[in-house]
């Protein structure tokens, strides 16, 4: 498992805040991502949405799929696809290790976040986890009311 990015040295493109609602994550890693040159600069303006997007092997690599970066405006004729397939860079051991737990265990790789490293790289941080059944949902949504619940209790008791 690869360290967590500091979040004082990282600019944040895109988040997929629903996915830790939706799958329990059971790791977390980081990929590079091959973008074009309009991709970065549209990347920049944080407009770009990973909130339906997943990640899966297409032939030996990776790819992230679905993932929305809108077109750079200041850019004509020489725009992206705003959806196309963008590869993800990893090292091939952690490609066919990933690539196993998805086709074997049935788990799935979610993009949590889109983010400028401190040297200005763009970076993916996937998660593998399953996805979560309504019952666990519901579950989730009890736990997080009730600490919300114990904390609006403890500061109004004190």
């Amino acid at each position: 498992m690869m360290k967590k990015p500091d979040p004082a040295r990282y600019r944040l493109a895109a988040d997929n805040r629903k996915a830790r609602f939706n799958y329990e994550i059971k790791e977390t890693l980081e990929a590079g991502i091959a973008l074009q040159g309009t991709e970065i600069k549209s990347l920049r303006g944080g407009k770009a949405t990973i909130g339906e997007s997943y990640a899966g092997p297409m032939g030996e690599e990776l790819f992230l799929f679905n993932a929305y970066i809108p077109e750079y405006l200041e850019a004509n004729r020489f725009n992206h696809e705003v959806r196309r397939p963008r590869k993800l860079l990893l090292h091939r051991r952690e490609i066919n290790k990933l690539m196993g737990a998805v086709q074997r265990e049935g788990m799935a790789l979610i993009p949590l976040k889109v983010y400028f490293n401190d040297r200005g790289r763009a970076k993916v941080e996937l998660g593998l986890g399953k996805g979560k059944k309504l019952h666990d949902k519901r579950e989730t949504e009890k736990t997080r009311d009730w600490n919300r619940d114990k904390a609006r209790i403890m500061k109004s008791g004190a």
